[in-house]
Formats: C-alpha cells, structure tokens, sequence
C-alpha cells in the first residue's frame, strides 16, 4: 500500500465531545481532510509546538520526550498512521538508534506531536485517506496553527476573538504572560492573536 504525506491544517473544539478536539491533517495531492479527535492536553501541544512564539514555563510531556530522544541519540524518522478501526486511528513511530531501527507503538495525537517536534514526516496509507478523508472548506483554506472553537460556526468563532478587544495591549500582554505562566495555552493563543492583531495596525 502506497503511503501519503499528511500535514496539520487546523485545530478546532469539538463541539460533540467534552474536552476533545479535532485535529485537521490535509493529503495535498488529493486535497483531503483527515478529521482526527484528539484530548485537550494533545491539542495544546500540538499548537504550543506550531506556535513557536508560547514557550512553556516547563517541558511538556512530549518535549520531555524529545529532550529524552537526543540525549540518547535517538532519531525520529517518520510517523505513520498505519489502520483505522471502528473510528480509531492506530499509529507508529519508527525510531533509528545506532544504526538499527525500532518502530514504537503510539496513540495518534501523541505521535503527531513527537513528530512536530522532531521534524520528522508524518504518513499514512492511501487507502486511509480514500476512506476517511472527507473535503472541509476551511476559512480562506489557510492553514491554522491555532486551536479555534469550531469549524462550522464561524460567528461563534469571531465572538470568541472580540472577547479580548475591550483591554488595551498592556492589559492584554500582562495577560498573555500570565496564561502562558499558567500553561492555559488556548487562551494565550487567542490574547496572542489579539496582540498580533494590534501591533500590525501601528
């Protein structure tokens, strides 16, 4: 079976599930959208690590992980999202050490997130994507690096981001620092948004 390269488009809050998000991975060649459920702790890795500007007070589990890696000069060559059953995605991670290889078994979102940090490549088979891959129309089909509400309800979305317009920029940095102090990294990516927002119009 052939495998395809796949690449983070977006994250969004899954409105159908408590503390759950869906990660968004986007197959080029046939414009698919793969919809993937992952936890909040993962979802806020996964944009922490996209987001290079929010660095955590102290390493999160998959920095740990990377910092574990090199130490031990581990290489992380590529991960692949290798069966999907009854709604669940299966996923390895094939590591090199000295030469000799190992392929570790992984939940999906926690090897997505160890290949974010790794640079490493990010598979699946093509038969995957033909049968779960569905076409999204995202907003302008940018990429986002963000954890944003939901994918659909785009008001709900623009309310969330208008929230924080009412502070003025010492406000809203002193905030920033304090979410990021506290590891709240949703509401630091959105204040950061606000700021960001702020500092192109001067």
């Amino acid at each position: 079976m052939d495998l395809v390269r796949l690449f983070i488009k977006r994250i969004s809050y899954n409105q159908s599930q408590n503390d759950a998000f869906v990660l968004i991975m986007h197959e080029v060649e046939t414009d698919l959208k793969l919809p993937i459920v992952i936890g909040t702790f993962e979802a806020q890795s996964i944009a922490l690590e996209l987001e290079k500007s929010l660095v955590p007070p102290r390493p999160l589990t998959h920095d740990l992980f990377k910092i574990f890696a090199d130490t031990f000069s581990i290489q992380i060559k590529r991960v692949v999202i290798y069966k999907l059953e009854e709604g669940i995605f299966y996923s390895n991670i094939l590591c090199i050490q000295n030469g000799q290889e190992y392929t570790i078994e992984a939940r999906t979102s926690d090897a997505i997130a160890i290949a974010l940090r790794c640079n490493a490549p990010i598979y699946t088979y093509r038969d995957i994507i033909q049968r779960a891959g569905i076409y999204i129309p995202l907003l302008n089909d940018e990429p986002s690096n963000t954890i944003s509400p939901s994918l659909d309800n785009v008001d709900e979305e623009d309310s969330s981001r208008n929230r924080y317009t009412k502070y003025a920029l010492p406000e809203l940095k002193t905030m920033l620092n304090d979410c990021i102090e506290n590891e709240d990294y949703e509401m630091a990516a959105l204040i950061r948004d606000e700021i960001s927002k702020r500092d192109s119009t001067f």
